[in-house]
């Protein structure tokens, strides 16, 4: 390839990565590829924290490629779009999650379940497989197809809509899939973080009763209050989980640290579903009984966020419901203390960090 096919196959693009497993931050430089007939280009605005951008930097989970550039709760404005794009204009308000990529063929793929596809793509490269790395949104640019970008509702404030691109449609999913959205339908909710809240507000807007469950009695006042949740059980106070037992049709478990499983199944109604959402904490999980599963007939299952039409009409609904994440936004120069901040669960309940106020991109990449 000649010099001046490269610089047409590649534009200018800079963000903050992680090189090693100190998941420190630093200014980086790096080239996204230019804007193809089927992509649009997103003027990055705002990106969510994950903890999952967390374990990521800092290689928890011991797969991390490193230089990394986390980010995968993107919203911004078009810049460029492609001459086959229809579904976005410049200056339109655009998203992006955690897919950028899947093969388009396969059963899930052609049931609107893209997460599910087992070549997808995610918009930061978890591990190296031999291909290109791909960059997050921790960057002023980004560059994606238009099938993996989502319009965002004109009455959702940006900074707020962006967790619902990752902790949103991964609440929203699961309750719709499990039918556990009805009126009147009675659902608790571990753990009162990121995940958490927005599973209280989408159970919320379904007309479904909510109990949270939360090892913090501290944290009672602003479920009730804030959140509108109807109730409030402390896990490790036996007398309140043995007066709920039996009371829910399902249960979301949002916590990430180890922890037993039991105390929730024995909450659940016949049939009832206890729903996991953030797995990597229970791989050592403790045997627990089967008898609850065979004789009342409970389940315990999992999801992993949601594909492209789904994650667009958790949008159309929260912006009919106005739902947005309650966040605390930061400038990228705060980015390493909110990840250390965030490791301890000192957030209220999601990081944003203000890409285009506080990211400067060169003039060429050194």
């Amino acid at each position: 390839m000649s010099e001046l096919q490269e610089e047409q196959s590649h534009q200018i693009a800079f963000g903050w990565a992680a090189t090693d497993s100190s998941g420190i931050l630093h200014p980086f430089h790096f080239t996204r590829r230019v804007n193809g007939q089927n992509d649009i280009t997103i003027k990055i605005l705002y990106c969510g924290i994950r903890h999952s951008d967390l374990h990521l930097i800092r290689n928890d989970l011991g797969i991390s490629s490193y230089p990394i550039v986390p980010g995968h709760e993107i919203v911004g404005v078009v810049t460029q779009v492609g001459t086959k794009v229809r579904n976005f204009k410049l200056g339109d308000k655009a998203g992006v999650g955690g897919l950028i990529g899947s093969c388009g063929s396969c059963d899930q793929c052609q049931n609107d379940l893209e997460n599910y596809c087992p070549k997808r793509m995610h918009t930061t490269t978890i591990f190296d497989n031999g291909g290109d790395k791909k960059y997050g949104g921790f960057s002023d640019i980004f560059v994606v197809d238009q099938h993996f970008a989502f319009s965002i509702p004109e009455n959702l404030s940006l900074e707020g809509v962006a967790p619902l691109l990752g902790a949103g449609i991964t609440v929203f999913s699961p309750m719709k899939f499990y039918g556990l959205d009805k009126p009147g339908m009675h659902v608790g909710v571990v753990g009162l973080g990121g995940l958490g809240h927005l599973a209280v507000k989408f159970a919320k807007a379904f007309g479904m009763k909510v109990t949270v469950i939360s090892t913090s009695p501290s944290k009672m006042r602003e479920a009730i209050q804030h959140l509108k949740a109807d109730s409030f059980i402390v896990s490790h106070d036996l007398k309140q989980m043995q007066a709920a037992m039996g009371t829910m049709d399902g249960i979301f478990d949002t916590v990430y640290p180890h922890h037993p499983l039991m105390p929730f199944l024995n909450l659940l109604k016949f049939n009832g579903k206890l729903i996991m959402l953030s797995g990597p904490g229970l791989e050592k999980q403790t045997e627990l009984s089967i008898m609850p599963l065979i004789f009342e007939r409970k389940m315990i299952a999992g999801s992993s966020a949601g594909g492209m039409k789904e994650t667009q009409d958790m949008l159309t609904f929260a912006a009919k419901h106005n739902i947005t994440a309650d966040v605390e936004v930061i400038s990228m120069g705060y980015v390493n203390k909110a990840m250390d901040r965030l490791a301890k669960g000192d957030v209220h309940y999601r990081f944003v960090v203000d890409i285009a106020n506080t990211v400067r991109p060169p003039k060429s990449i050194s």
